[in-house]
Parts: structure tokens; C-alpha cells; sequence
């Protein structure tokens, strides 16, 4: 059988450990899970609810085109439903603008160094060029993305706030770069953790002026449906149309789309969510500070930890029942905020591996 030549060089993207996982392996009954940047609330009631309601009609295909969830996003961000392409989870749009704008081995892709891991994974996947820019502050250089584009350029990845090093770029830096961004090139501002920002949002305002602009989200941060798998793009109707084609007709279930508008409608669960991350930051911050561990200062759910050697502080935490995950920035670990009280269990484990 032949395999195509960019599949055999890929290496599957590995996601957090799972607790059932660790479980199996150590037989811990106490688990932390802090490698997914998952929201650690109870999920909403609105949404069990919701859930609880769509049971009844997952016998039937879910609505192909997301019609009340597209409705729902529309309302809520103040743009038409055609601008609006609903994916399993952001990452699906991600690949699905890639399909459709990276055609040859010749066409190139730019991204960071310390960028989101399936930037690359897609680009390889596609048999295309990757373009990385180095690093700026563990964060994007613009200007050195500027300074890579060529003729072959098709696509630009940017995640603002970054995963896996939680750095932000300010919208007067987006928008400048933006200006100076060849039309032909398809720019995607991956705002998968954008709900946690105290900046205004501005970026929505930006679509109406750059036609080469596509914006995806995600419910499983802040909104907290990461096992239900929703996400969705803005972009010119234009663009928005291409991935339609190309998008698998029932890539988002009934459930899912029935939770996400219930969670569109929970604005006290989302106000909870933030103001309790908020606080995780500082509990987690001030933790690593007393304990003279440096990191890198985060604007998304989660602080990427500076530490003596990766591998041995990973295992030695899964040891104690603590889940982190090692990242590509050499000698760091990335940690998802947690509950307060998981987050000082956390410090403790720390402390006890550092004394």
C-alpha cells in the first residue's frame, strides 16, 4: 500500500494525559488534570439542561447547517450567519482554511516558533512548506512574519492569546500587521481564549476592512463544552462559503449545538469563569514567585512554568496525581488554572520536589 510521503513524517498530536490514564497506570484514586486548559467549573445548568432536552432527538442527523447556533453566534457578536462556519472544535476550522487556501508542496505556511502544535501538524499533513519565525518574548514577532512572506505565501497563523506560552499581542500590533499583509494572503487570528481578555473585542470590527481575514473561536475554554467539541470561524462571506464546501455536512452534533447555545445564554457562568481564572493567575503567580520559580505572565487559563528538567518534574509530578504538560519552549511545562483548591494542592507538590 502507498502512503503519502508528508503522512509518514507526522507524529500524532498528543493531548493532555487523561486521568483515566493515570489511574491504570499508578492506581491513584486522587487526580489533578492541569494539561488541557479545560475550564475546571461544574458545567452550567443551562447547558444540562439543554443537553437533557437534545437526548431525545439524537436518533436524527443534527442540523447540517447549525442554523440555530449560527443564529445564536450572529446575535451574539453582532455579524450576519454567512460570515459564520461551525467546526468540531476550532481546530477543525483551522485544517478546513487550509484545505482550502493550501493547494502544493510550493505554497507556504507562516507561523511562530512556540506556536500552537497543530499549526504544523496541518501544514505537514498538507505536504506544504512550513515557514517558522523565530520567537520574540516566547511570543509572535510580527515583523519577522512580515519580513517571511514571499510569493508562495498563502497562510499566516496567528493565536493571540498563544498556546502554549499564553503571550499577547495588542490589537494596534495586529492591526498594523494587518495593513501590511498582501491581500492574497489568508491571515487566521486564532482566539481560542479571546472570553478571558479584558480588552474590548475589537478584532470582530477588523473582518468588515481585511476580506483576507478569518477569525476562529471555541466553546471549550471559557464556556467549558471542551468534551462536546464546538468551535467556529468569522470571515468574509466570501471565504466563509468556501469552507462551507468543504466542511463534513454534520460535523457538529445535535448535543453540542444545543450546548453551545444554552452557553451562549449562561452570561453569569461566563463572568464566573472569568473572574475565577483571574484569580487562579494571580494564586498561581504569586505560588511560583514565593517558590522562586520563574514563568512566563499569561493572559489565557493556564501560566507556562520554567523549570530544572522537564521529563523528571512531569513524571515526578504524575507521581504525586498532578497531570502538567510538557511543551516545545525547552525546560517548561505549561499549567492549566485550576479550582483554588487545586491550585494550592499543586504549589504544594511543587514545594515538596524544590525543597
Amino acid at each position: 500500500m502507498s502512503i503519502c510521503p508528508a503522512i509518514k513524517k507526522l507524529r500524532p498530536y498528543q493531548g493532555g494525559k487523561p486521568i483515566s490514564e493515570l489511574q491504570r497506570e499508578l492506581g491513584l484514586d486522587n487526580i489533578v488534570k492541569l494539561a488541557s486548559n479545560e475550564n475546571p467549573l461544574p458545567t452550567s445548568n443551562k447547558v444540562r439542561l439543554a443537553i437533557e432536552r437534545a437526548t431525545s432527538e439524537i436518533g436524527r442527523y443534527p442540523d447540517g447547517n447549525g442554523f440555530a447556533l449560527k443564529q445564536a453566534i450572529g446575535r451574539h457578536l453582532s455579524v450576519p450567519m454567512g460570515m459564520i462556519t461551525l467546526g468540531n472544535g476550532s481546530n477543525d476550522l483551522l485544517e478546513l482554511i487550509a484545505r482550502a487556501y493550501v493547494c502544493c508542496a510550493s505554497d507556504e505556511v507562516i507561523f511562530s516558533q512556540y506556536a500552537f502544535v497543530v499549526y504544523p501538524l496541518i501544514t505537514q499533513a498538507l505536504g506544504a512548506t512550513e515557514v517558522v519565525t523565530p520567537a520574540k518574548e516566547f511570543g509572535h514577532d510580527l515583523a519577522a512574519m512580515l519580513a517571511a512572506i514571499t510569493d508562495n505565501t498563502q497562510l499566516i497563523f496567528i493565536a493571540n492569546p498563544n498556546n502554549p506560552t499564553g503571550t499577547l499581542l495588542t490589537d494596534e500590533a495586529l492591526y498594523l500587521f494587518l495593513l501590511k499583509v498582501p491581500k492574497s494572503v489568508i491571515v487566521v487570528l486564532d482566539q481560542a481564549y479571546v472570553e478571558y481578555l479584558d480588552t474590548d473585542d475589537n478584532a470582530i470590527n477588523w473582518l468588515y476592512e481585511f476580506d483576507n481575514l478569518v477569525i476562529t473561536r471555541t466553546f471549550s475554554k471559557a464556556y467549558g463544552l471542551a468534551g462536546l467539541r464546538v468551535g467556529y470561524s468569522i470571515c468574509s462571506v466570501e471565504i466563509a462559503d468556501y469552507l462551507n464546501r468543504i466542511r463534513q455536512p454534520f460535523n457538529v452534533n445535535h448535543i453540542a449545538q444545543s450546548a453551545a447555545i444554552a452557553a451562549l445564554s449562561d452570561k453569569e457562568f461566563i463572568v464566573q469563569s472569568v473572574h475565577d481564572n483571574k484569580n487562579g493567575l494571580l494564586q498561581l503567580a504569586k505560588g511560583f514567585d514565593e517558590l522562586g520559580l520563574s514563568y512566563i505572565p499569561s493572559s489565557a487559563n493556564f501560566i507556562t512554568l520554567a523549570v530544572s528538567d522537564t521529563e523528571a518534574i512531569y513524571q515526578q509530578l504524575l507521581e504525586k496525581g498532578f497531570i502538567v504538560r510538557p511543551v516545545e519552549v525547552p525546560n517548561h511545562i505549561r499549567v492549566t488554572v485550576g479550582t483554588k483548591n487545586e491550585n494550592v494542592a499543586l504549589l504544594n507538590a511543587l514545594k515538596s520536589l524544590y525543597e
